[in-house]
């Protein structure tokens, strides 16, 4: 059976195919499947079935041999999708081996089938996003080195600040990628915990032997065994949920500064050009901003998708009615949405294309009134920081009303000329001469970034 997909329309803006697989019915189906060949393996360990039924079992489990639509009716009847798997998967075992179809997920319920399976998944997909990230963070050190020097307008509340530079801006950018590497690779001890506690969390189906088969089950799957089962305790689920929102908000952010940057009016970054991206399908001179909209658009559904998670975590006594069923559908899309916006971002950066030129025209948009802070704290030294700020705050005036640059006001004015030569005021008025600290926190980010690897 092949493996399905959904979504083929979009699923190119919107995820990746490794990770659509990852979270197909296919591999939705195989991560119980191997939850119950190890679940046989573990009990033959022990001595709980017997050996002999192990081949049948775990040869069974092959999702490919699944029929998916009626797997999915059962479903729909049984309440979750474990409960017609073990029905279709006992049939199979036993049109081999009906001996060993007795033995088929002895002593388990179908969350610890469900829920296994879905951590077995979610540790395919931390590999990808952990490679992923790798990926960006290698392009954000790249465009931020290269454009350490590279000096544009600063701008708060969407207005002109003071100058910046391109270098600090991709720094920000990768030390909160680094953070959320960070944090990924910190929840998967917690994360990657079998899920392994029968009827109530209690194993009483398996007697005294439940912990035993439990220590053998994780180590065939090679995840930790929890102190208790977890049914009804959501904060390994939610965590990773949490998490990926973060990073979609992060890539979000970056998304909103490039898509800013591109607008026709500011024109100082734009996203690699391609046969057939970014156009109109009315207007021939568009260069629309894709992938930014591909991220955006996923950074504007996954924030209700983790309170979605974060709702479903209240769930009653020892098994859930309804929260747990809330998780199913939505986890996987935060997964799909998140590597989606990954790849795009990481697609977008790696070939912008910067303008220089543009962002050294831009910095002169407003004849100089971007220099003002420079100014008022160069005269401060001589006159006060409050007196100064009131004289330059006359002259942005002045230059204002009158349509003049702040150089040729201040130079007219003698409460500055008095302290600040016509040397002084050049350099003041030159942006390349008010970045501050950006070249150093650059530095500082590169560094910290490497210590990580």
């Amino acid at each position: 059976m092949s493996i399905r997909t959904s979504n083929r329309c979009f699923d190119p803006l919107f995820t990746t195919a490794a990770m659509r697989g990852i979270f197909s019915d296919h591999g939705r189906v195989q991560g119980m499947l191997d939850f119950e060949a190890a679940l046989a393996r573990a009990e033959a360990r022990v001595g709980v079935i017997p050996a002999a039924a192990v081949a049948a079992i775990a040869a069974a489990c092959d999702a490919g041999r699944i029929d998916i639509e009626q797997l999915a009716q059962g479903a729909a009847l049984g309440g979750n999708s474990a409960i017609p798997l073990v029905k279709l998967l006992t049939a199979l075992v036993a049109a081999d081996d009906p001996e060993a179809s007795r033995y088929v997920h002895w002593g388990a319920t179908s969350q610890d089938a469900m829920d296994t399976g879905l951590v077995l998944q979610l540790r395919a997909a931390l590999e990808l996003f952990d490679a992923d990230l790798a990926r960006l963070a290698g392009v954000l050190r790249e465009l931020a080195a290269a454009h350490a020097q590279t000096v544009l307008v600063g701008r708060t509340w969407l207005q002109h600040a003071t100058p910046t530079t391109l270098g600090l801006k991709a720094a920000g950018w990768l030390g909160a990628v680094e953070r959320h590497r960070a944090r990924l690779h910190e929840l998967r001890p917690r994360l990657l915990a079998l899920q392994f506690g029968g009827a109530a969390g209690t194993l009483a189906s398996l007697g005294t032997r439940g912990l035993e088969v439990g220590r053998a089950l994780a180590e065939e799957l090679g995840l930790a065994l929890p102190e208790v089962p977890w049914h009804a305790q959501r904060d390994r689920i939610a965590e990773v949920a949490t998490t990926l929102g973060l990073l979609v908000g992060t890539l979000g952010k970056v998304a909103r500064d490039v898509s800013l940057l591109m607008q026709t009016d500011v024109a100082e970054v734009f996203e690699p050009a391609a046969a057939g991206r970014g156009g109109s399908s009315t207007m021939p001179h568009k260069r629309n901003p894709v992938a930014c909209a591909a991220i955006l658009g996923a950074a504007t559904r996954v924030p209700g998708l983790v309170a979605t998670m974060l709702a479903a975590m209240v769930q009653e006594h020892e098994r859930s009615l309804g929260g747990w069923h809330a998780e199913w559908d939505t986890l996987p899309e935060i997964c799909t949405l998140a590597a989606g916006a990954l790849a795009q971002a990481t697609q977008m950066l790696a070939g912008l294309e910067v303008d220089p030129a543009r962002m050294a025209g831009n910095l002169d948009l407003t004849r100089g009134l971007i220099l003002a802070e420079a100014v008022t704290m160069a005269l401060a030294e001589h006159i006060g920081r409050l007196p100064a700020h009131h004289v330059v705050e006359l002259a942005c005036k002045r230059a204002v009303a009158e349509g003049r640059h702040l150089r040729e006001v201040l130079g007219d004015d003698p409460q500055v000329t008095a302290h600040l030569d016509a040397a002084a005021l050049d350099r003041l008025l030159d942006p390349q001469h008010y970045t501050g600290c950006a070249a150093a926190f650059v530095q500082r980010a590169l560094a910290a970034c490497r210590a990580q690897g």
